[in-house]
């Protein structure tokens, strides 16, 4: 067993799994890969992006731009303090080390709460999901599963979990990449919606402009889409039960940036493209108001569940990083003794 300079426990990789009072190492390279990419591709993109696109319209690039390099430097940051100490508690821990007890209090605690309410915010969005198939069901009904679900999840082993979240993310993953290409297909067939309006590039530019709103408005879109890539730090927390952090992280903190912020760009280029920005209403998920305008076969049952695993992915992540930061805070005393103990499969 290994201890951080906060105090924190992690197993060794050829520890013993059933010992208790300890987090596990067992998220492979492709575990840590995918957590990082579904954590920031979620929710945010699939129905937040709406109140973006609405705020700044086509100029909403120009904020996933800024917010991504913004994004890419921390994370660069936070890689290089993540691949000297490896633990769960992170960003917090190294707050701690580096700036004093107080500033790491601050930091968990506040993020602990900010999944909190990313955690609402997805379990609501999810609801509202299930409403396009079940409108007749209650709300609750929907809350009452997820949370159900997403607790056995997280519940068990930790590489439990990271299959959970590959697969989760290979599904969004893949719905975004055939989004992208079945979007620029239906661009140059030259496609329109029911209401006679053609899929075309000049649609970025034919609605009040590219930046219909100012620099304002690509101002005012950034406290809606740096809230989109919320979730990439998890990639820090969950280095502290990486198999092999060393080979792994520097590939992860790399690469996951660059791709996720290719999948926010291009992403909103089509939309918009596919329908003039004006038309997004932000009642339903963007994608599967765009496919269904454009009359695509079972597109929007189909983007529908795509958007519904992404907010399970991300509730799921939250929990993950919530349960893990709470442990190591507690190693350090900043928060109650009772979140240092594990299941035998190492769980807090």
């Amino acid at each position: 067993v290994s201890t951080s300079p906060s105090g924190s426990h992690v197993a060794e990789p050829g520890a013993a799994t059933a010992d208790r009072g300890q987090l596990h190492r067992g998220l492979s390279q492709r575990h840590i890969m995918f957590i990082a990419l579904g954590t920031a591709v979620g929710t945010g993109l699939f129905y937040g992006s709406a109140g973006g696109i609405q705020t700044a319209g086509p100029g909403v690039i120009l904020s996933f731009l800024i917010a991504g390099a913004a994004v890419f430097l921390v994370m660069r940051a936070l890689g290089e303090m993540t691949l000297r100490e490896p633990v769960s508690g992170s960003f917090a821990a190294y707050a701690s080390r580096y700036l004093g007890p107080f500033a790491g209090y601050v930091t968990g605690w506040t993020f602990v709460f900010e999944l909190a309410v990313v955690v609402v915010a997805d379990t609501a969005a999810i609801t509202t999901y299930m409403a396009f198939w079940f409108p007749e069901v209650p709300a609750w009904a929907w809350v009452a599963a997820t949370i159900l679900v997403v607790g056995l999840i997280n519940f068990t082993h930790v590489g439990n979990f990271g299959e959970a979240e590959f697969w989760l993310t290979l599904v969004k993953v893949g719905a975004i990449v055939a989004m992208i290409f079945g979007g620029v297909i239906l661009l140059f067939t030259g496609a329109s919606t029911a209401d006679g309006t053609q899929a075309s590039l000049a649609n970025l530019v034919d609605h009040g402009g590219f930046l219909p709103h100012g620099i304002l408005g690509v101002l005012t879109a950034l406290t809606i889409v740096t809230f989109s890539f919320g979730g990439i730090e998890t990639l820090g927390v969950a280095a502290g039960e990486a198999k092999n952090p060393e080979k792994v992280l520097p590939k992860a903190i790399n690469t996951v940036p660059i791709r996720i912020l290719l999948f926010y760009v291009l992403t909103m280029a089509v939309i918009m493209a596919l329908v003039p920005w004006n038309q997004v209403d932000g009642k339903a998920s963007p994608f599967v108001q765009i496919f269904e305008g454009l009359g695509v076969p079972f597109a929007p049952h189909l983007l529908n569940f795509v958007v519904l695993t992404a907010a399970v992915s991300a509730i799921n992540a939250c929990i993950y990083a919530s349960g893990r930061l709470l442990y190591a805070m507690a190693h350090d005393g900043q928060a109650p003794r009772a979140f240092t103990h594990t299941n035998r499969g190492g769980v807090p």
